[in-house]
C-alpha cells in the first residue's frame, strides 16, 4: 500500500492532532498517522483495558508503571482534564515564546477554573484543610464542560458525556477539511533519502505500508518517538527520560457522606511547592491502583472501605534520568532526589488526612508510578527549537521535545507547540 501527501503526521495525540490540523486550515495536504484504533466507547473500566497501553501495565525494565493510551486522540482521552500551561519560562530560555499560542489554546479548548459545583465534598475538605495548613490550594483550571459534567469520577478512563476536551476534536475538524486519517499505522521508521525525510514505513494489518511524503512530523510521544528516530538512525534520540513520578497517599475516613471516588479527579491543586521543591498536591483516585496495592499489602479489609477513601496525589518534576531503548523497552526508576520529592509530599499529604480526621492506622501511600513520559527527544539535543531534527524535512513535537519535566499536566503546552510549528511550516 502506498500513500502520498504533502505532509505527514505520526500520532493524533496533542502534539500530533494540533500540528495537522493547522496545517490542514493553512490548505496543506496532510495525512495524519495513529497506532492506535479509532475508539468510540469510552469511559469504563472494561473499555479502558482495550486502549490503555499493554492494559496500563507497560512498565521500565526496573518494575516502574508508567500510564500512556494508545487510541485515537491518545492520552488526552485519558487526562483528567486539567489545563495548565507549563515550562513558559524554560521554553523562552530555549528561543521559543508560546504566550500567543498559550492563550490562543487555552480559548479554543475553554480552559478556565473549576466549576465550583464540581468540586466534591472529598475535595473540598482536602483543600479547606490544606489551606488551614497554609498550602494555598485552588480550583484547577480545566478544559471540562461542567454542564456535561456529572462528576462520576472516571476522568481517567475517558470521558462518556463528552465533558472534557480531547484531540478527537482537532481530528474531526481536520478531517472535515480534507485532511486524511489512518488508524491502526504502526510506525517502524522514518524513509531518508540524500539527507532528507521522505515518508515513513508503517505496518498494518500484518502489511507494509509506505507514506510518501515531503515533510515529515513526528508525534508519536514520549515512548514511541524516540524508538523511532533511533530505528531511523538517529542516535542521539531516547537519552534523558522523564516520566513526573508520582505516588498517592491514601485514608480511610468514616463518613459515608464522603466518596471520592465518585468526584471529578484532580479538582483542586496546590502548586505552593512546585517551581521551589518541585512536587503540587491535588486529590486523585484511582481504581485499579488502589486495587493494587491493597492486594500487594494483603489488606483486603480495606476494599471494604474503598467508598469511603480521600487521596492525595504527589506528583513531582522528576530528574531526566531515564533512556529508551531501540527495542521499545526503557530504564527509569526514582533517583534519591526523586524519592526525596515523593517522600515530603507524601508527609505533608498525611498531615492533611490526619486533621481530616482519618487516623494512623487508616493511611497508606502507594508505589510510584509515572505519567507524562517525555524529554526523551529534547530541544537543544535532538531538535531544534523549531523542532527540526538533525534529519531535513523532519520534525518531532510532542512531550519527547520537552527539555525539562513539568511535574504539571502539560497538554496545554504540547498543544501549542503544535501551534507553534505550523506556523513555522507555513
Amino acid at each position: 500500500m502506498n500513500i502520498r501527501a504533502d505532509i505527514v503526521v505520526v500520532g493524533s495525540g496533542a502534539g500530533g492532532a494540533s500540528v495537522a490540523k493547522e496545517l490542514v486550515k493553512q490548505g496543506r495536504d496532510v495525512v495524519l498517522l495513529e497506532k492506535g484504533k479509532l475508539v468510540k466507547k469510552v469511559g469504563t473500566q472494561i473499555e479502558a483495558l482495550k486502549y490503555y497501553d499493554s492494559l496500563a501495565l507497560r512498565s521500565s525494565i526496573e518494575g516502574f508503571l508508567v500510564y500512556s493510551a494508545i487510541m485515537g486522540g491518545g492520552t488526552t482521552n485519558v487526562s483528567c482534564g486539567n489545563g495548565m500551561p507549563v515550562l513558559g519560562e524554560e521554553l523562552k530560555d530555549l528561543g521559543i515564546n508560546l504566550d500567543k499560542e498559550f492563550e490562543e489554546t487555552e480559548r479554543e479548548i475553554g480552559v478556565s477554573p473549576i466549576s465550583d459545583r464540581l468540586i466534591g465534598r472529598g475535595s473540598r475538605l482536602i483543600m479547606d484543610v490544606g489551606n488551614e495548613l497554609g498550602l494555598e490550594m485552588q480550583p484547577m483550571p480545566k478544559y471540562v464542560d461542567a454542564k456535561k459534567c456529572n462528576s462520576c469520577g472516571f476522568c481517567l478512563f475517558g470521558c462518556k458525556r463528552g465533558a472534557k476536551w480531547t484531540t478527537m476534536d482537532y481530528v474531526r475538524e481536520m478531517h472535515k477539511k480534507g485532511g486524511r486519517v489512518f488508524y491502526e499505522m504502526d510506525v517502524r521508521r522514518i524513509a531518508v533519502k540524500g539527507g532528507k525525510a521522505v515518508g515513513v514505513i508503517a505496518v498494518r494489518g500484518g502489511k507494509v505500508v509506505r507514506v510518501h511524503a515531503n515533510t515529515v512530523i513526528l508525534a508519536a510521544g514520549g515512548l514511541a518517538s524516540p524508538v523511532i528516530l533511533q530505528n531511523s538512525g538517529i542516535d542521539n534520540a531516547g537519552k534523558s527520560l522523564f516520566v513526573d513520578f508520582l505516588n498517592v497517599t491514601y485514608g480511610i475516613l468514616d463518613n459515608k457522606e464522603i466518596n471520592l471516588a465518585k468526584e471529578i479527579t484532580m479538582s483542586v491543586v496546590s502548586i505552593k511547592y512546585l517551581k521551589d521543591r518541585g512536587f503540587l498536591l491535588s486529590p486523585f483516585m484511582f481504581p485499579p491502583l488502589v486495587m493494587t496495592t491493597i492486594t500487594q499489602k494483603r489488606k483486603f479489609h480495606k476494599l471494604l472501605s474503598y467508598d469511603r477513601l480521600l487521596g492525595i496525589m504527589t506528583k513531582t518534576k522528576d530528574d531526566n534520568e531515564g533512556e529508551v531503548l531501540k527495542n521499545g523497552r526503557f530504564h527509569k526508576k526514582p533517583t534519591e532526589k526523586d524519592n526525596e520529592r515523593l517522600n515530603e509530599g507524601a508527609d505533608i499529604s498525611k498531615s492533611i488526612l490526619r486533621k481530616a480526621g482519618v487516623k494512623e492506622r487508616d493511611i497508606f501511600v502507594v508505589k510510584p508510578t509515572g505519567a507524562h513520559p517525555g524529554g526523551s527527544n529534547p530541544i537543544g539535543k535532538v531538535v531544534d527549537n523549531n523542532l527540526k531534527t538533525e534529519v531535513d524535512n523532519l520534525y518531532v513535537c510532542d512531550a519527547s521535545v520537552l527539555p525539562v519535566s513539568s511535574g504539571a499536566p502539560p497538554i496545554v503546552t504540547i498543544v501549542s507547540l503544535g501551534k507553534r510549528l505550523a506556523r513555522y511550516l507555513n
